[in-house]
C-alpha cells in the first residue's frame, strides 16, 4: 500500500514526503498525526517537531543539518531554514565486532558466464583497449577508431543523419522556419554495418583524456596507475597503447604500474611511440596490424561458468533525488551485503558523499589501521577543499537540491546506504586495486564519471548506478546498470534505465525484494546481457587529477 510519508530511522525528527502534500494535509506515522503547514513537494522533508534555530536535524539516524531558522511542526525544510552540519568522528572508538550476513542460499550455487583470465580473475565482458598515454595522441586514437570500427562490425550507435537529410529536403522544398520546427523527425536505429568479425570480442574501446603531460608528476603517476588498472582488468583481453615519447607519463611508468597490479601479466600488449616510429602512416599502420593480430588472439576466449565470488561490483550514484536514499540506494545496499556473503567484492567510493557517516564507517572497519586510513583520507580531502574556498557542504548540485537533498550530509547519508552493512575490509586511495573480498572504500570524487572511471580502474567488473533524476553515464569496459529511484523517471527515460526501484516507494515491493531482483539482473548482465549504456555506446572516461573535485 502506498503511504504519504516515510520515516527512515527511529531516531529521525523529519519525515520524507512520498507524494506532493498540499497545505493542511494530515499525515500519520506510528500513530502520530501531523498536519502540513505549507506545500511539501514529493521527496522533500517536513519537520515532526518544532525546531528552533540551532536545533539538530536527523535523518537515517545521523545528524544531517541544523535549523537556521525556526521550523514549525509540519513545515518544509529548505536551504533557507536549514544548514549543513555533521557530527565529529574518532577512529579510536571501539569498532563493531560481528556482522550477520543475509541468507545467500538462493544464490550459493549460481554462476555467471564470464571470461576467465590467466591470473584467476573473470571478466563480465571481453574488450580490446586502445588508449593514449598523453593527450597529444588523442587524434591518432580517433584515426584508429575510424579505420577499425565499421569494417569489424562494431558500429552501432543510433544515427541521426537521416534527420539532417530530411531537414535539408524540407528547406529545399521551400518550407518555412515554422513548418520545419513543427516537423516530427525520426532517427534510424543504428545497426552493425557487417556482422562482427570477432564474435567473442564485445568491442574495441578507444579512450581519450586530457592528461599525461603538464600538471604535476603525481598526475602522470596516477594516470598510469589508472590506465594500468584498465589494461590488467578482467574485462580486457589486451591493449594497444599510443605514446608520443617526451611526455611525463612515460612508458616505463606504465609498465611499473602494470607489474604492480599483475606481476605475471601475459595479455597481448602493444606500445607504440610516435617519436620513435616517425611518420603518422607508420604509426597507424603498425597499430592496425598489431591490434588486428591481438583481436584474433582475444577471439579465442569464450564465456565459461564462474562463481559469483568472482564479481567485483562498483557502487555509484548520480543525479540523486530525495527518493534515492530510501529506495534505490538501500536496495543496492542489500545487493552489496548479498555479494559480500557470497564471497564477492564491492566498492563504495565518492568520499565527498560519505561526509556525515564517517563514524559509522570507522566503526565498521575491521581493524584500527583501516579505520585510521579512512579517517586520514577523508580529513585530507576535506581540508584540501576548504583550502581553495570550497567544502563538502557545496557538494549537492542544483538538481539534488531541487529534488530534496538540501545538505551534503543529507545526500551523503542516503548515498552511503549503497554500501550495505558489512564490515569495511580495506580502504584504497585512487587508483589502487581491490585485492580483498568484502566491502572496500575507494577515495574518489563525487563526480559521477570520475568516480565510475576510478571504480572500474580498481577492478569493478560491473557497476550499479542509482539515479533519481536520470543520467546516461556508462563506462568503456564495464557494464553500468542504471537503477531508477522512482517510477516516474523509469517511465520518462526508459531508454537509459535498466531497473526500477520506484516499486519500493509505490508500496509494491520491499527493499530486500528489490535487491534480490537487482542481483538476478546482475547475473544476467555478467553473462552478457546488454545494458542501456552499452546499447547507446555510452563510454564515459574521465581520469581524476588529484585536485579538488566534488
Amino acid at each position: 500500500m502506498k503511504h504519504l510519508v516515510a520515516k527512515i530511522h527511529p531516531d529521525d525528527n523529519v519525515l520524507v514526503a512520498l507524494t506532493d502534500l498540499p497545505v493542511g494535509t494530515p499525515v500519520t506515522h506510528d500513530g502520530v498525526t501531523i498536519t502540513t503547514t505549507e506545500r511539501i513537494p514529493a521527496k522533500h522533508k517536513l519537520a515532526m517537531q518544532f525546531l528552533a534555530p540551532g536545533d539538530p536535524v536527523h535523518m537515517y539516524g545521523v545528524l544531517v543539518g541544523k535549523a537556521a531558522q525556526a521550523i514549525g511542526v509540519g513545515g518544509l525544510l529548505t536551504t533557507a531554514n536549514m544548514r549543513h552540519a555533521t557530527d565529529s568522528y574518532d577512529e579510536n572508538q571501539e569498532r563493531r565486532a560481528t556482522w550477520t550476513a543475509p541468507d545467500v542460499s538462493k544464490w550459493q550455487d549460481r554462476t555467471f558466464m564470464g571470461f576467465h583470465r590467466a591470473d584467476g580473475s573473470v571478466g563480465t565482458a571481453n574488450y580490446w583497449l586502445v588508449v593514449p598515454l598523453v593527450f597529444c595522441e588523442n587524434r591518432n586514437i580517433q584515426v584508429l577508431e575510424e579505420a577499425l570500427v565499421n569494417d569489424l562490425g562494431y558500429a552501432r550507435r543510433k544515427s541521426y543523419q537521416p534527420q539532417t537529410q530530411e531537414l535539408i529536403s524540407l528547406m529545399q522544398a521551400g518550407k518555412s522556419v515554422e513548418e520545419i520546427l513543427a516537423t516530427d523527425l525520426h532517427s534510424a536505429e543504428g545497426k552493425h554495418q557487417k556482422p562482427k568479425l570477432f564474435p567473442n570480442v564485445d568491442g574495441i574501446r578507444f579512450l581519450s583524456h586530457e592528461g599525461g603531460c603538464g600538471g604535476i608528476r603525481q598526475d602522470a603517476q596516477s594516470l598510469c596507475g589508472l590506465i594500468a588498472g584498465y589494461i590488467t582488468h578482467p574485462n580486457v583481453a589486451g591493449a594497444t597503447v599510443l605514446s608520443l615519447g617526451c611526455q611525463n607519463a612515460q612508458v616505463s611508468m606504465l609498465q611499473d604500474e602494470i607489474n604492480k597490479r599483475s606481476p605475471n601479466f601475459n595479455k597481448p600488449l602493444f606500445i607504440l611511440e610516435q617519436q620513435k616510429l616517425g611518420t603518422e602512416e607508420t604509426l597507424i599502420s603498425t597499430a592496425l596490424r598489431q591490434t588486428f593480430a591481438g583481436l584474433m588472439e582475444a577471439n579465442q576466449v569464450q564465456r565459461q561458468p564462474a562463481p559469483l565470488s568472482k564479481l567485483c561490483i562498483g557502487l555509484e550514484c548520480g543525479g540523486s533525488d530525495g527518493f534515492s536514499g530510501i529506495s534505490a540506494n538501500p536496495a543496492v545496499g542489500h545487493v552489496s551485503d548479498l555479494m559480500v556473503g557470497l564471497g564477492g567484492s564491492v566498492i563504495l567510493a565518492e568520499f565527498p558523499e560519505l561526509c556525515g557517516v564517517e563514524q559509522e564507517l570507522v566503526d565498521r572497519s575491521v581493524d584500527h589501521a583501516t579505520a585510521e586510513r579512512f579517517s586520514h583520507l577523508m580529513k585530507a580531502y576535506g581540508d584540501s577543499a576548504i583550502a581553495v574556498g570550497s567544502g563538502f557542504d557545496m557538494n549537492p548540485s542544483p538538481g539534488n537540491i531541487r529534488d530534496g537533498l538540501i545538505t551534503d550530509a543529507m545526500k551523503s547519508a542516503g548515498a552511503a546506504r549503497k554500501g550495505g552493512s558489512s564490515p569495511v575490509v580495506a580502504v584504497l586511495d585512487y587508483p589502487e586495486l581491490v585485492t580483498k573480498p568484502g566491502l572496500n572504500l575507494l577515495c574518489t570524487p563525487g563526480n559521477d564519471v570520475e568516480s565510475t572511471t576510478a571504480e572500474v580502474g580498481s577492478g569493478a567488473n560491473i557497476v550499479l548506478f542509482t539515479t533519481g533524476l536520470g543520467t546516461p553515464t556508462g563506462n568503456p569496459i564495464a557494464p553500468v546498470i542504471k537503477i531508477s529511484s522512482n517510477t516516474a523517471l523509469a517511465n520518462r527515460m526508459p531508454d537509459i534505465i535498466d531497473v526500477n526501484t520506484g516499486t519500493v516507494i509505490d508500496g509494491e515491493e520491499t527493499i530486500e525484494q528489490a535487491g534480490e531482483r537487482i542481483l538476478d539482473y546482475v547475473i544476467r548482465v555478467a553473462s552478457g546481457e546488454e545494458v542501456a549504456a552499452v546499447r547507446h555506446g555510452q563510454t564515459d572516461f574521465i581520469p581524476w587529477k588529484r585536485g579538488v573535485s566534488l
